[in-house]
């Protein structure tokens, strides 16, 4: 990452590889907590604000979104370099078959992943990427250096998408649409009066311990200064599981849920 002048954005590295780990299940909620609200520590200095930092998950190099959950290793060979370009370390998973499967049950798992990082990606402070197909699943067919394709690995197809293809389509509308329509979720100023509490899912506060692990996490995010117009949120309680099982988290009863998952 290089840090540019006041008033630029550039790719934060750093919330990729992060957001990508913790939904992997390794222990690194302290960073992912940082990366949600911002990235402070890298960003909030020189009279930079939230959004220089531009927060994605993929882009054209690498692993579109569907690969990311669906390859373990990269499968370059079509590029004709015997699979030695492209980057080894990707940080995905493919929950239990290395690329498309029939088992109902890894594909579930896949679905729901690929849910959780959308709605990480445009549910954090910052500037939100999104890559081109990943809103309906696009496939490179684990080819993560796809620039030198022209052929069904780089193309994409936005006609004729099946049910799975549709159905992330319209979470992903949705997640852009709350985001674009709540001002919570776009922090402009890092002194805006924005009111953080995290919770573990016990319902309690979130123990130093619990910080260098990899675990479930609520955060209640704040602003109380927010005019009260229709619709308009002062309050949201995000909860995030990494783990693959259910996890019950003790939440306060108020408000309604509005996303799921």
């Amino acid at each position: 990452m290089v840090v540019f002048r006041r008033g630029g954005g550039e790719w934060n590295d750093k919330y990729r590889d992060t957001v990508r780990e913790y939904w992997k299940g390794d222990n690194v909620t302290n960073d992912f907590a940082a990366r949600l609200l911002g990235s402070g520590d890298l960003y909030d200095l020189r009279g930079r604000r939230p959004w220089s930092s531009v927060n994605f998950i993929t882009a054209h190099d690498g692993f579109t979104l569907n690969d990311l959950v669906s390859y373990n290793d990269k499968h370059n060979e079509a590029n004709g370099e015997d699979n030695n370009d492209g980057h080894n370390d990707n940080r995905s998973c493919n929950y239990g078959a290395e690329g498309p499967t029939d088992d109902e049950g890894i594909n579930a798992i896949r679905e729901r992943q690929k849910r959780n990082f959308l709605t990480t990606l445009l549910f954090s402070h910052g500037t939100p990427m999104l890559l081109a197909g990943d809103e309906f699943g696009r496939s490179q067919m684990g080819n993560n250096n796809g620039y030198c394709q022209d052929s069904e690995i780089s193309w994409i197809h936005w006609d004729n998408l099946p049910e799975t293809a549709n159905a992330l389509r319209e979470f992903t509308r949705r997640l852009i649409q709350l985001r674009a329509t709540q001002p919570l979720l776009r922090r402009e100023s890092w002194r805006d009066g924005l009111e953080i509490r995290w919770f573990n899912a016990g319902g309690g506060p979130q123990q130093s311990e619990q910080w260098d692990e990899g675990s479930t996490i609520g955060v209640c995010i704040s602003r109380p200064d927010l005019q009260p117009e229709a619709g308009i949120w002062h309050d949201a309680l995000l909860l995030f599981n990494p783990f693959e099982g259910s996890v019950p988290f003790r939440i306060p009863m108020w408000g309604r849920r509005r996303l799921d998952a």
